[in-house]
């Protein structure tokens, strides 16, 4: 395993061939709180997070621990840099995710998936195997296995250009 200068890891098991860049930080308590009238109570993070073998983690990306489960990255994953995982995210093998993206907390994503720059992912949502997402989308809802999709809110890619392409036409 490499790791870069100014990183903080701790709540964290890292595998083998694993490269950590500069300013990564790893197992810090997610966002959770419980409101108790006018008042956020915080609790107490007690999962970690698990990253698996041959891993690359870009400059400057955040994985928090699980608040209950663990947060779980699999093997042969690329994450960019300005990547935040949110607590109890499941991340499948052999995943890309680009930079500046965000998987709200406990969001499930499969395998081969391809993330690109600037995506946000609502929590708890399943997004299955060989989903392609298209940059500066908005995933709201659960994407089904083998989907390509764009916009927001993310919908099937073709439909995404085809509505795009329509809305221009209907502004000139």
């Amino acid at each position: 395993v490499i790791i870069y200068d100014n990183c903080c890891i701790k709540n964290c098991f890292i595998g083998n061939n694993s490269e950590i860049q500069a300013g990564v930080i790893l197992g810090s308590n997610g966002f959770g709180f419980a409101i108790e009238k006018d008042n956020f109570e915080n609790f107490t993070h007690i999962g970690k997070v698990i990253i698996g073998n041959n891993v690359k983690i870009g400059s400057n990306s955040t994985i928090a621990r699980g608040s209950l489960e663990d947060t779980i990255v699999g093997n042969n994953v690329r994450i960019d840099n300005q990547v935040h995982i949110a607590h109890n995210v499941q991340i499948g093998d052999n995943c890309l995710i680009a930079g500046q993206s965000g998987i709200a907390g406990s969001t499930i994503l499969g395998k081969n998936i391809m993330i690109g720059g600037q995506v946000g992912i609502s929590g708890h949502l399943n997004i299955g195997d060989n989903v392609k997402i298209a940059a500066k989308s908005g995933v709201i809802k659960d994407i089904k296995k083998n989907s390509t999709v764009g916009g927001y809110p993310a919908m099937n890619i073709i439909d995404w250009h085809r509505s795009t392409i329509k809305l221009k036409k209907s502004n000139d």
